[in-house]
């Protein structure tokens, strides 16, 4: 496990998280681009997913161009593209500053390029009517073994309302995990806990999540976090949204559990 800060403010080109040489086995990072900058992607080893996180780009491959643009990471769903290995993919920025996470693991297979639109990405309300709403976020699942089981990546996202927590029960998984913070202000802040370890999370964090820690989140009041979730699948062990919740808290997942409240 490990926890790393790229600092509030990104710097010109590519930002590097982690890499597939560790225990996460992914190259994770942003990509901060100048307005009408041009630059190309290719990898002869590493599928690639390029998910849009600000402003607007046009991406091409294979001769096909579309658009990528979101103005507000809580509010949109976004725009990815996933290839494989040897596929080179163009990026040009549109706006100033426009950002876009990469993430990218070693696939022998090769499938066909996807392209997701916002209408293609899965949204969930988790934790709804539970606990009194404190863990009640929306899940987002770009794409996950159901819908690409020849990837051994899985790509999604969550929003927390401000003072919620996600990750909740406190559960595990033996897959590495990736997390990647961003807050509607910069000066926002939270929790992450790897195990029995907590770290503050701040705008543009990120969390090494190996396998076996449990790894719940929780954001302070006032300030919505987003974060992106990124799993490795392991040889023979992928991830199919099976999770080990911690048995002392397993009796929170009774919907008649009482939960204390003040008396009137």
């Amino acid at each position: 496990m490990r926890f790393g800060r790229l600092g509030t403010e990104l710097k010109h080109g590519y930002n590097a998280m982690t890499t597939r040489e560790s225990d996460m086995l992914m190259d994770i990072g942003y990509q901060l681009f100048d307005k009408n900058e041009v630059v190309e992607f290719e990898d002869a080893l590493q599928e690639t997913a390029f998910v849009i996180l600000t402003g607007e780009v046009e991406i091409t491959w294979d001769g096909k161009t579309e658009k990528m643009h979101r103005e507000s990471l809580f509010d949109q769903n976004p725009y990815c593209l996933h290839v494989p290995r040897g596929k080179k993919v163009v990026i040009k920025a549109l706006t100033e500053n426009a950002e876009v996470l990469v993430q990218q693991t070693v696939n022998e297979r090769d499938f066909p390029p996807k392209f997701y639109r916002p209408e293609d990405v899965q949204a969930d309300v988790f934790g709804q009517g539970m606990w009194n709403g404190t863990a009640e976020r929306t899940v987002r699942t770009i794409f996950d073994y159901d819908n690409a089981p020849y990837s051994n990546m899985v790509n999604g996202e969550v929003i927390n309302s401000p003072g919620r927590w996600s990750g909740y029960i406190p559960h595990n998984h033996p897959q590495p995990e990736v997390y990647t913070y961003k807050f509607d202000h910069e000066q926002g802040f939270g929790a992450c806990f790897i195990g029995d370890n907590a770290f503050k999370i701040t705008h543009n964090s990120w969390a090494e999540l190996s396998g076996g820690y449990m790894h719940p989140q929780v954001t302070a009041p006032g300030y919505a976090m987003w974060y992106s979730w990124m799993i490795r699948h392991l040889p023979g062990d992928p991830w199919r949204k099976t999770r080990n919740d911690l048995p002392e808290h397993v009796w929170l997942n009774d919907p008649n559990a009482k939960i204390w409240s003040p008396k009137k």
